[in-house]
């Protein structure tokens, strides 16, 4: 280890964050193998080690033998002020070597909030931050992650995108640069050639053209580039990389336990739900490949709880089977088994049995809405009365802890929906009182709003978000009509959700603003120790830029998008109809109840979705 970094450490928050070292990382001889990746996740160490997909494409690249990958995270801001006084670069962990002596670096993007930690690593690593200032095959950055699917924001930081699930796609990548390294390709040779891998968005390749009122006239491509770049999938889960072997942190982390990633996909349709539309279609793990990983996890990690995890995990079809093949093994080791993203409308005294027979933990539930007007406009799906007879199953078997999440400022939503939310929880408190088998404890109902962001790739992606301001008065007047001490309420900052919202629809004007934002400090965005709005605002103006034209303001249904270029197989047709039944507060029944016809099963070899 570098003499200065270990005094560095002693002076630090958490070093464990920095040394690596870890339980099952993978350390290569880098002079041995032929690529070699800088694997960044622009977060804090406990946030990015807590990420799946991280943990699953680290396995991807390291089994290739002439691939060596390791990690790189964002850090905290005493790190940062060490580093820069001391004159360190930013190092991986495995090897301590610095990122900039890496082939290529890839950053996994799952948050706008992040975009400015992006600078900062390839700041703090010595990498010039745009594309068109690194020559050669050396430091090729590249990304991907849910904010791939809108890549606009960062063109002019990133080569090429890689968009969709990464098991292959990610393969076919780093064959492509090795062999532009073996053959002595120049940059724009590599990228030409990595652009013609499905999935690959190159931003250079695409000029944005803008009327005079500042909305995009057309996208052109350039050079032969396809007009849509579409997202990869894996057809088949059950044979898709999943690591038996995950790295144990040395310290703590946000979810400190195995992952077992049940399915991807969604069936259901929320309207506001990017997630839930650009992971489509439905594809299910078996219950023996589900099995046979949980076991294998538990047993070379030591955890002692494990959590199957999915955008929906109460729609897995199969849940009753694999809780029942793990009921034993999770019982006699005292391991506990949770399951998250729990829905009303299939929560069964059956499941209620089984997931307290380890541990009792609290039950989560997002109605979303607080009046089914307003739940049928999003396609919630989810009845009150399947709410309250929910609740009703969890307090006879002992529940006494419920949380509730909800979003004010939807599309339609007005103060009635509003003040439904108040009502729905006073229903709940009532259930309670007349069903609850244990009183004495007495009951808790944690209820958290956030602020509502119109998301690329959703029927309410055109829509208009309303003002901070309107969204703290509706707070408030929901705050005031909660009165009982049973309920505890939160609710999310509008400011930081105004700016997601602003470079969640961005196009490639806010590259200046992201960049002026972080010149002038702005770092760790998601962290309300570091999130400065005021600091955003001023970038904005300095840049020309009125935040209003991608929030208040909404999008023409015939307006060209700025994420128009990328397809996640989702049909931009679907979504209309999708919002113009959410303005007549219509349903589409989810996919078991039959096709809905959004047009992802054109991703699937035999176009049949495993709903």
């Amino acid at each position: 280890m570098n003499t200065k970094l270990e005094r560095i450490l002693p002076r630090v928050q958490k070093p464990a964050r920095y040394v690596g070292g870890e339980y099952n990382e993978i350390v290569k001889d880098k002079t041995q193998t032929d690529v070699n990746v800088a694997f960044c996740f622009p977060d804090t160490y406990e946030i990015g080690m807590s990420n799946v997909g991280m943990r699953i494409l680290y396995a991807v690249m390291n089994d290739l033998p002439w691939c060596a990958c390791e990690r790189v995270f964002a850090p905290w801001g005493d790190m940062e002020d060490e580093l820069r006084k001391a004159r360190l670069p930013l190092w991986c962990l495995e090897s301590q070597d610095p990122v900039r002596d890496f082939d290529m670096i890839a950053f996994s993007i799952g948050y706008e909030m992040c975009y400015t930690n992006i600078l900062n690593v390839l700041d703090l690593s010595g990498i010039p931050l745009h594309s068109s200032e690194r020559e050669g095959l050396h430091n090729i950055v590249f990304a991907g992650g849910t904010c791939a699917y809108n890549p606009e924001p960062l063109a002019d930081f990133i080569d090429f995108f890689s968009l969709g699930e990464g098991e292959e796609i990610t393969v076919e990548i780093l064959e492509c640069y090795r062999r532009a390294k073996q053959a002595g390709w120049d940059k724009q040779t590599f990228l030409r050639e990595v652009a013609k891998i499905d999935g690959v968005y190159v931003p250079s390749f695409y000029e944005h053209v803008y009327n005079e009122d500042g909305t995009l006239k057309q996208i052109i491509p350039l050079g032969g580039a396809p007009k849509t770049a579409r997202k990869r999938i894996m057809q088949n889960l059950d044979t898709a990389r999943y690591p038996d072997k995950m790295i144990v942190p040395s310290t703590e982390i946000v979810h400190d336990r195995m992952n077992l990633e049940v399915m991807r996909g969604c069936i259901r349709g929320c309207r506001f739900c990017q997630a839930g539309f650009v992971y489509r279609p439905v594809r299910p793990r078996s219950v023996q490949t589900l099995h046979d990983q949980a076991i294998g996890l538990l047993e070379d990690s030591g955890c002692h709880e494990i959590t199957l995890s999915s955008l929906s995990t109460s729609d897995y079809r199969y849940l009753p089977e694999l809780m029942a093949s793990l009921e034993d093994y999770c019982q006699e080791k005292k391991i506990n088994l949770s399951v998250p993203s729990l829905r009303a409308d299939n929560f069964s005294r059956e499941l209620m049995l089984k997931l307290q027979k380890v541990r009792k933990s609290g039950l989560t539930f997002a109605p979303e809405a607080g009046t089914q007007r307003l739940r049928d406009a999003i396609n919630k799906n989810v009845t009150e009365e399947e709410i309250l007879e929910t609740c009703k199953i969890a307090f006879s078997g002992g529940w006494s802890n419920v949380k509730l999440y909800f979003m004010l400022g939807l599309p339609t939503e007005t103060d009635e929906d509003v003040l439904g939310i108040a009502d729905l929880v006073y229903k709940i408190l009532k259930t309670w009182r007349e069903n609850a088998s244990n009183k004495k404890r007495g009951l808790r109902i944690h209820v958290a709003t956030a602020f509502f962001v119109p998301k690329p790739f959703t029927p309410f992606q055109w829509e208009q978000q309303i003002t901070p301001e309107e969204y703290t008065r509706r707070q408030r007047l929901l705050k005031d009509a909660m009165l009982s001490k049973s309920v505890e309420y939160n609710w999310h900052a509008p400011d930081l959700s105004q700016l997601e919202a602003v470079l969640a629809r961005g196009d490639r004007r806010l590259c200046r603003v992201i960049e002026t934002a972080w010149r002038r400090g702005a770092k760790l965005d998601g962290w309300l120790e570091y999130f400065d709005y005021k600091l955003w605002m001023q970038a904005l103006r300095d840049c020309g830029i009125d935040p209003a034209f991608y929030t208040t303001r909404g999008y023409a249904e015939d307006e060209v998008l700025p994420w128009d270029s990328i397809d996640v197989g989702v049909t931009k047709r679907f979504f209309l109809r999708e919002r113009e039944r959410a303005y007549r507060s219509e349903i589409t029944p989810d996919c078991r109840a039959g096709c809905a016809g959004c047009g992802a099963n054109r991703l699937l070899e035999g176009g049949v979705c495993d709903a």
